[in-house]
């Protein structure tokens, strides 16, 4: 047996042991930093072009987005040296050629290209429809400033259409529990898809037509949210029908829908854009503590404010006061001895002032007497007289003349009377004595009186018309007179 031969001596039933393998075990980083150098000595320098998406400007001052097409996506970083040297500032939806090299991110085990230089290679595909869109709405008058609606001060019942799961709507109850104290009512539903568009426009349309006082209360303001993510994820929310639901809304509405950098389409037609979910809880809801200690400080302000009003009015009554005399006695002693004194002069003068008063009137009454009101009397008569005798003969002319055409007049009122019937005429009149004026107000058998000028004579109504007027019968030949009795004939 030779020395290099392997003798195993221990129990029968003992395994073998493994054989010996000639290529070692690398670890897990030794693994991932040998890709890294492959891939940076293979793909040292390479030039893509693809459309951002998901930027994401580190407060470090390095950028981090993703570079895609219709088929694949890579993650790319612009280091914060290099960022100033670009030639377009990095957003979604651009298309972009961007040279760099290819890396690995051994945490993660990713590959991604480190960016040098960009430049802008026209709009991607999505950012050019959503900017026709856009136009489009604005050209409509739906993001003009005065149709949005005022946001409600204080609450009382705040709706949230978002996904029922994720952190975006435990922050926003979390936000409006520690804020306000009101009712919040969430309609689920999802937030991404084909499908999101449909159920985020009927949860507004929904809520809109619940009814003040019903069974479920109507929110006073609607919160529509979700989180970031890319322009593919958040294109449901660019949706014209969506936008055109928002926009007819009588329920204010604030869109929430991303973070701070992102912009959708409902943004502009809502009636208040929040940078995040949580901010749009902070925008609907006042805080609470705020308020509280605000009308805590008014309180405060309101009573120093009547202490100080006070505390004037006291010095400037205090100040009034060290005018005065120290007994009140004092300060009615004067008045009362100068009342005294006037009343002392009152009778005097009185006696005084009618003495003054009679003698004028004595004065007066000495120039007065019968013959000057005679007088004036005697010149307003005469003044009358010389007035009616300038007058009276064109006065009596004009009675005259009115008394003859009185007459005149009289006489043919007369002739017109129905009463007074001319010769020839009748007046036909019922038995109660009312005239009758026309012959459709009678009847047959009617009984009725004429009233000639000389008289009246009753009649009865045959009914017959009268026929034309009858010749007068010619007079019948006399017969010749028969001889007296008791002559002979000649003959």
């Amino acid at each position: 047996m030779s020395d290099d031969s392997y003798v195993f001596e221990g129990p029968a039933d003992e395994p073998p042991p493994p054989a010996r393998d000639n290529n070692p075990p690398q670890t897990v980083s030794e693994l991932s930093f040998a890709l890294k150098r492959t891939l940076e000595d293979r793909f040292g320098h390479v030039r893509l072009r693809g459309e951002i998406s998901k930027v994401n400007h580190h407060a470090s001052g390095h950028v981090y987005l993703t570079l895609k097409d219709d088929k694949a996506a890579i993650d790319g970083v612009i280091w914060k040296g290099s960022v100033r040297g670009l030639g377009v500032r990095p957003e979604s939806g651009l298309e972009v050629i961007v040279t760099g090299k290819i890396t690995s991110y051994p945490a993660r085990s990713s590959y991604q290209i480190v960016i040098e230089t960009m430049e802008a290679a026209g709009a991607g595909a999505l950012l050019a429809q959503l900017e026709r869109l856009k136009a489009k709405l604005a050209g409509e008058g739906l993001f003009e400033p005065g149709r949005k609606k005022p946001i409600p001060t204080f609450p009382a019942v705040v709706g949230v259409i978002t996904s029922p799961t994720g952190a975006v709507i435990r922050d926003i109850l979390h936000r409006i529990a520690e804020r306000w104290p009101c009712r919040v009512i969430v309609w689920p539903v999802v937030v991404q898809g084909d499908a999101a568009c449909g159920q985020v426009s009927n949860a507004i349309r929904g809520f809109d037509a619940l009814t003040p006082g019903g069974a479920i209360p109507r929110p006073d303001i609607l919160i529509v949210a979700r989180g970031g993510g890319s322009v593919e994820d958040l294109w449901c929310f660019n949706d014209e029908g969506l936008a055109r639901t928002v926009a007819a809304a009588t329920i204010p509405i604030i869109s929430a829908v991303g973070h701070e950098t992102d912009t959708t389409l409902i943004d502009f037609v809502s009636d208040r854009r929040a940078p995040t979910p949580t901010g749009a809880a902070e925008i609907a809801t006042p805080v609470l503590a705020d308020l509280v200690y605000a009308v805590a400080d008014l309180d405060r302000r309101l009573a120093r404010a009547g202490g100080r009003i006070f505390e004037d009015r006291r010095t400037r009554l205090r100040a009034a006061a060290r005018g005065l005399p120290a007994r009140p006695e004092d300060l009615l002693a004067l008045p009362q001895q100068r009342l005294d004194h006037a009343g002392s002069r009152l009778g005097s003068a009185l006696h005084r002032n009618v003495a003054v008063h009679e003698r004028q009137f004595a004065a007066v009454s000495a120039r007065l007497s019968d013959g000057l009101l005679q007088r004036a009397i005697e010149r307003r008569h005469d003044r009358l007289t010389a007035f009616a005798d300038r007058f009276a003969p064109a006065m009596r002319r004009r009675l005259d003349q009115d008394a003859t055409r009185l007459a005149a007049l009289s006489r043919a009122l007369s002739g017109l009377n129905p009463k007074t019937p001319k010769p020839g005429f009748a007046r036909v009149e019922s038995e109660d004595g009312a005239m009758i004026a026309a012959a459709a107000a009678l009847h047959d058998g009617q009984a009725v009186r004429l009233v000639f000028a000389d008289g009246s004579r009753g009649a009865h109504i045959d009914g017959g018309d009268a026929g034309p007027a009858r010749p007068k019968a010619a007079p019948a030949p006399a017969r010749p007179k028969a001889p007296p009795p008791g002559q002979g004939d000649l003959f």
